[in-house]
């Protein structure tokens, strides 16, 4: 029997890409360092989970406040409840720039109203992307390209 972790998924189906990692190990790292093949596994495998450990007791942190959502906020408690404490102020900032770049990033692209729809709008909006989505995949025309502007070559004088 496979090794289970603690929402009961195979511990394969729990994991970061390499080619990421190995990219931010190196980048921590003088470039003169090399690092083995299996040092690099055991990192992957000690960042997952460590991940898990954080989600975890972010879930606890939430269930204890009767909410089903995990917010930002569960995850800063969870890092102070498992004595990772001195790193809040780092996350926190981290999650800011974060908030910031896909703030400007959604206002430079084609759902810069997201900021003003409401939760059911954004929801909606998030199904209708889905459907489209699963229709490429699909192949089959979504309902967006059968809405657009006929071709002018093809339009009748």
């Amino acid at each position: 029997m496979e090794p289970v972790d603690i929402v009961g998924k195979a511990k394969e189906d729990a994991s970061l890409p390499k080619a990421t990692m190995t990219k931010i190990i190196k980048e921590m790292l003088p470039p003169d360092v090399r690092v083995a093949r299996d040092c690099q596994d055991l990192l992957i495998e000690c960042c997952v989970e460590f991940i898990n450990l954080i989600s975890s007791e972010s879930n606890e942190v939430c269930s204890r406040e009767d909410k089903r959502t995990i917010a930002p906020e569960h995850v800063l408690k969870a890092l102070e409840v498992l004595g990772f404490g001195e790193y809040i102020e780092e996350v926190y900032a981290a999650y800011e720039q974060h908030k910031l770049e896909t703030m400007d990033s959604v206002r430079g692209g084609k759902l810069s109203n997201v900021a003003e729809m409401t939760e059911e709008e954004a929801l909606a909006e998030q199904q209708r992307m889905f459907a489209e989505a699963r229709a490429r995949m699909n192949g089959i025309a979504s309902s967006a390209s059968v809405h657009q502007q006929p071709n002018p070559e093809q339009s009748q004088v």
